[in-house]
């Protein structure tokens, strides 16, 4: 919009002004006091993380990440989503350790992640780094992880 040869100008009024210093913040200051709630994703190119506490009923995010996966984190599915647990967790450690919270992913296989009997030397590692944590895995629709899906499609 602001390159040489755009095109239009952004018209800026006092419409416009009244509309942007009413709307509500897209990120809201995080309270200790209450739970955090950590969504995760993964796709081929990137993972994604974005640390929320609900307000109201209603989610509220408090902070977004995302990471470009390099070729030798061509990873399977399962160690992909993994990667983005541990990742979004060592990514937000200031405000998760010491505290309850729950993570919510779209990989279902992920919340049996402490039960299983096998899995690779990797995720065995990536599963004892998260038992340092008090976390509650719960599994959601993918049409309800919209944010760190979109974040893992973005990423930089």
């Amino acid at each position: 919009m602001t390159r040489k040869g755009c095109p239009n100008r952004i018209l800026w009024g006092p419409a416009q002004e009244k509309a942007y210093q009413t709307r509500d913040p897209v990120l809201r200051l995080p309270d200790t006091a209450k739970e955090f709630i950590l969504r995760t994703d993964a796709l081929d190119e990137g993972i994604s993380a974005m640390l929320m506490q609900e307000r109201g009923g209603k989610p509220f995010p408090v902070s977004y990440a995302s990471k470009k996966l390099s070729g030798a984190e061509n990873y399977s599915t399962m160690e992909k989503e993994c990667l983005a647990i541990v990742w979004g967790i060592k990514k937000f450690e200031l405000y998760l350790q010491g505290m309850k919270f729950v993570l919510q992913t779209d990989h279902k296989p992920l919340t049996y992640l402490n039960s299983a009997k096998f899995v690779n030397n990797r995720i065995m590692r990536w599963v004892m780094y998260l038992q340092n944590f008090d976390v509650r895995v719960e599994s959601i629709k993918g049409s309800d992880n919209v944010g760190a899906d979109f974040l893992s499609r973005v990423c930089e």
